[in-house]
């Protein structure tokens, strides 16, 4: 890659060999200690580099775009001790480890010192940070789930046979969402380099409007959480825009427009207390009879006289299209199959689904209902619709056509320009 080259260029006097095998870091303990462990070990992954003389050893580590802070102390600590200490090879005199964006082939040293000052890294912040990583006892279902050896045996991971309603298994078991499915649907190679986070074009994955969605759910997340939510009022602040974000001053005034909207229909009037609000929580469940674990990430759940109510809350500045709303918004259709099931627990027969649409005019709610016999029936075709040709794909192949110029993935396509000879 070129990029890559221009970042580590070759130094013919001082050149730098990637190693066979990565460094591990091994501890023995004398008596198994209170985890019941009689050893430790700590890897690292990224290319693993060393002088020809193994005095230098140098970790770098690929993402898709630097971050606005580095990466925790914790991290980079625990890094330091398996370059400075770890095994193959004699120890080196110094180490170094660098980020490198994938996208722009920026870079950023995360820490550049003599072993002896990577072991005090390590000793003032990686051993709390790696026995609080030990330690703990949370489990946290999602995507990662589809590759665990012990899901089998998981307490938290709920099954849902059937929820799919697919026409047949996967292969090997894989985790879908709504947004991978659309994504499959408009073209399999293109869902497939948003699941390996191949870097997306900053002008296309995070253009004004994007960003002005993102900002918008984040400020209301942060509203709907903490220890009393309150519900939104029309008087939005001036610098409402949550820290991170970077708005054009166009998008800012519109996104002041839509929240003063939002407030005519804001949940937490019917909330009691934090218990009953999850902001943007995670639903994961393992439909066993498709081997798929599914993904879901509602806007908000909140629970309403002991009724769980499912909430997307959408931005735009057009009017309702045709189609009808489960068609229109999938996760919709997703929100159905599973409150239909009585997923969410909460008073029997009473869950619902509420979409927020914010335009400028105003705010409009629809509400859905899940036990509806028609609506089950429309949400379970859309839902088959997006699972089937996926769960049988094992090529993703591209689809090029006329959305490959707003593609955020096509420099990485092999019908996209970086191979022109493909096409």
């Amino acid at each position: 890659m070129s990029t890559y080259a221009a970042a580590f260029p070759e130094d013919p006097d001082f050149p730098m060999a990637e190693v066979s095998t990565p460094w591990c870091y091994s501890h023995a303990v004398t008596e198994a200690d209170s985890r019941g462990a009689g050893e430790y070990q700590l890897t690292v992954w990224g290319r693993c580099l060393q002088s020809m003389d193994g005095s230098v050893r140098e970790l770098r580590l690929p993402v898709n775009r630097l971050a606005e802070l580095p990466p925790p102390a914790g991290f980079a600590a625990a890094a330091a001790l398996v370059l400075a200490e770890g095994a193959p090879g004699p120890r080196p005199q110094r180490v170094r480890i660098v980020e490198f964006a994938l996208l722009d082939g920026r870079i950023r040293t995360v820490f550049e010192g003599s072993r002896d000052e990577a072991l005090a890294l390590y000793r003032l912040h990686g051993r709390t940070a790696l026995a609080e990583l030990l330690d703990g006892r949370q489990y946290r279902p999602g995507a990662v789930c589809a590759g665990c050896p012990y899901t089998a045996a998981c307490p938290v991971l709920r099954r849902a046979p059937g929820l799919l309603e697919a026409n047949r298994p996967g292969r090997t078991r894989r985790w879908w969402s709504v947004t991978n499915g659309r994504n499959h649907r408009a073209c399999p190679a293109r869902d497939q380099m948003r699941r390996l986070h191949l870097p997306a074009e900053d002008g296309i994955d995070r253009s004004a409007a994007a960003e002005r969605g993102r900002a918008l759910h984040a400020y209301l997340a942060e509203r709907h959480e903490g220890s009393r939510p309150r519900p939104c009022t029309a008087r939005v602040p001036e610098q409402w825009v949550p820290e991170g974000f970077h708005l054009p001053e166009q998008e800012r005034a519109l996104g002041a427009a839509l929240l003063r909207g939002h407030a005519a229909v804001c949940p937490m009037r019917l909330v009691r207390d934090a218990s009953d609000v999850r902001s943007e929580p995670r639903v994961v469940r393992y439909d066993t009879e498709a081997e798929v674990v599914v993904v879901a990430r509602p806007d908000l759940l909140y629970r309403d006289d002991g009724v769980w109510v499912w909430r997307e809350i959408k931005s735009t500045t057009r009017d309702r299209g045709a189609r009808s709303l489960l068609e229109h918004y999938p996760q919709l259709a997703l929100a159905v199959l599973l409150l239909a099931r009585e997923d969410l627990g909460g008073r029997p027969g009473g869950a619902r689904i509420e979409l927020e649409v914010l335009r400028p005019g105003g705010a409009d709610l629809e509400l859905v209902d899940p036990f509806d016999s028609a609506i089950r029936a429309e949400a379970g075709r859309v839902v088959k619709d997006l699972v089937d040709p996926w769960i049988g794909d094992e090529d993703y192949p591209p689809s090029p056509g006329t959305a490959c110029t707003r593609c955020e993935t096509a420099r990485w396509c092999s019908s996209g320009p970086a191979f022109p000879a493909a096409r």
